[in-house]
């Protein structure tokens, strides 16, 4: 049987990523005003994180232990139709979630207090979103800690710290600091004040230390369905992107010289460049 120790262990472990999400907040203190130009650039770098994560992050985590990618290019095993299935399951049901809770808000009456009704909305969708995304992050550090205390790894604190988990756990908070700033571009943009906009970044992690003890305790159901996590926070974000973030770009860039457009694709690329190289650390 696991000790309270170890449980206490994995969820710090999973704090640390989440409070990490908040350092993506901490650029926007020395900025005090966006222009249209770059507003259109940050909508499209943070479309190109999220995008990378799903894409390169998440999906390939749900099928990494059947597909590799490396600078030498992309190998893959047979991929059995069960993983399809989930992760299918999970890209589908993500992407209902986005459509239905855009559609449950739309209809919401809502009074905030700070922002207009229609930024607020915004506000709860993304935060939402990103909530959910980050909570199979949280079961992916669980599970590289189900061999803790077993012998081997990395002492740490007086626990044997599987590699693994040493390595999972610097990744995904690695990782998080440019989720922070996705997090960060939109609530900016609705005049979100500096210090909620780390609270708000460190507050869509804070399923990952949830998701990390839990996937600790059921660490061979957390594996075997894990496809199906992955796939629906993927569905989410894409979903999420495509009918919220790239769509409040074109709007923001429509008088600017060709519709904002470069500056768009810029930020996409920018966005990927930054993530692409740190999922693959």
């Amino acid at each position: 049987m696991v000790d309270i120790g170890s449980f206490a262990f994995v969820f710090v472990a999973g704090l640390v990523t989440a409070f990490a999400t908040g350092l993506g907040a901490v650029p926007f203190f020395f900025v005090r005003h966006i222009g249209d130009r770059w507003n259109v650039v940050l909508w499209g770098v943070a479309s190109g994180i999220m995008l990378s994560a799903s894409v390169f992050g998440l999906v390939l985590e749900a099928l990494g232990e059947y597909v590799q990618v490396s600078l030498a290019g992309v190998s893959a095993d047979p991929i059995p139709g069960r993983t399809l299935v989930l992760l299918s399951i999970g890209l589908v049901a993500g992407a209902v979630l986005v459509f239905v809770a855009n559609h449950v808000i739309e209809v919401t009456e809502v009074h905030p207090k700070r922002y207009e009704q229609a930024d607020f909305k915004k506000l709860l969708l993304i935060l939402g979103v990103l909530t959910v995304h980050s909570f199979p992050e949280g079961v992916a550090v669980g599970v590289a800690f189900a061999d803790l205390g077993l012998g081997g790894g990395v002492e740490l604190f007086g626990f044997a710290v599987p590699v693994l988990a040493v390595f999972m756990t610097v990744a995904i908070s690695i990782h998080n600091v440019p989720e922070g700033v996705a997090i960060s571009i939109p609530l900016r943009a609705m005049g979100v004040p500096n210090w909620r906009l780390v609270w708000w970044s460190v507050f869509s992690s804070l399923p990952q230390p949830v998701g990390a003890v839990i996937a600790f305790y059921f660490v061979n159901v957390a594996r075997e369905f894990l496809p199906a996590g992955f796939g629906f926070a993927a569905g989410a974000m894409v979903f999420l992107v495509l009918t919220e973030f790239i769509p409040e770009a074109v709007a923001l860039g429509d008088g600017l010289p060709k519709g904002g457009r470069p500056e768009l694709v810029a930020g996409l690329v920018a966005g990927v460049s930054v993530m692409v190289p740190l999922l693959f650390v």
